[in-house]
């Protein structure tokens, strides 16, 4: 007769083996079969959990936190994943590049990239009523951003439940290096051009982002503060996609340029 105690154990050394798969796909540079069948039962919190196990065994072994990143702001997609809200990923300081500085080549599995706006806070934002004119207050200045996402499973076959426990995609960012005080400025009307090998493959806008950037970076605010891991002072927050997203294979370099921020560049190192 199985007991309750055995089948939380087993649930919890399912979990644990999820995120070692993980783990041990980006270490070794290969992608791993699906894995929301295993993930099914829990659902969506059994997901972030397999995060949550790969993000504490990351700053256990010396990596720093160093911001948040929001996913799924395109109701679109949100339509296409079957769910009614975004996602979150966790940010090392690792995975942060400065404009121009290359990817290296195999860094990221199945590479794509999106250009983003990056807002850069001032304050610590620890409250889940955290309103509208506290976060805008404690933005310090914005930048333009390019995500490289990856997937670590094979040929991005993959379902809310599998992003969401491979860290919402996320491989590495890459920031501008101009900032841009937040003053004046409509991000919900700041278009975006992104160009890979010098031809325009993404185009967009901040409304992309849940109709604001202000507004995505809100949910992240609140969803990290009610999880008891508050976006914190100097911390770097990344409000979702302005475009789709594009390969971005090896050999290959992008330009995103967004109306106000300004221009940021990544190449991607060849083997």
């Amino acid at each position: 007769m199985t007991t309750h105690t055995q089948t939380v154990r087993t649930q919890t050394e399912l979990l644990a083996d999820l995120a070692l798969r993980l783990r041990e796909a980006e270490l070794n540079g290969v992608a791993i079969s699906p894995i929301r069948d295993e993930l099914a039962a829990g659902g969506i919190e059994a997901a972030y959990e397999v995060q949550r196990l790969n993000e504490d065994h990351a700053i256990s072994a010396g990596r720093r936190v160093v911001g948040r990143k929001i996913g799924l702001t395109s109701p679109s997609v949100q339509a296409q994943m079957g769910v009614d809200q975004p996602d979150f990923g966790v940010l090392f300081a690792d995975m942060c590049l400065a404009d121009g500085e290359p990817l290296a080549a195999n860094a990221v599995l199945q590479p794509r990239v999106e250009a983003e706006i990056a807002m850069v806070l001032n304050k610590d934002l620890p409250h889940p009523d955290t309103t509208i004119n506290e976060l805008i207050s404690a933005v310090d200045h914005l930048l333009p951003a390019i995500e490289i996402v990856g997937s670590r499973v094979e040929n991005w076959d993959i379902s809310i439940l599998d992003t969401i426990a491979d860290n919402a995609s996320c491989g590495r960012i890459v920031t501008g290096t101009v900032p841009v005080l937040p003053t004046a400025l409509d991000l919900s009307a700041a278009g975006m051009a992104m160009e890979v090998n010098g031809k325009v493959r993404s185009v967009g806008s901040g409304a992309a982002c849940l109709g604001h950037p202000y507004r995505a970076a809100l949910w992240l605010v609140r969803r990290m503060a009610s999880l008891g891991k508050p976006l914190r002072a100097g911390e770097i927050l990344m409000t979702g996609a302005l475009g789709p997203m594009v390969d971005f294979p090896a050999g290959a370099n992008a330009v995103a340029t967004i109306q106000g921020l300004g221009q940021v560049r990544i190449t991607h190192e060849e083997n």
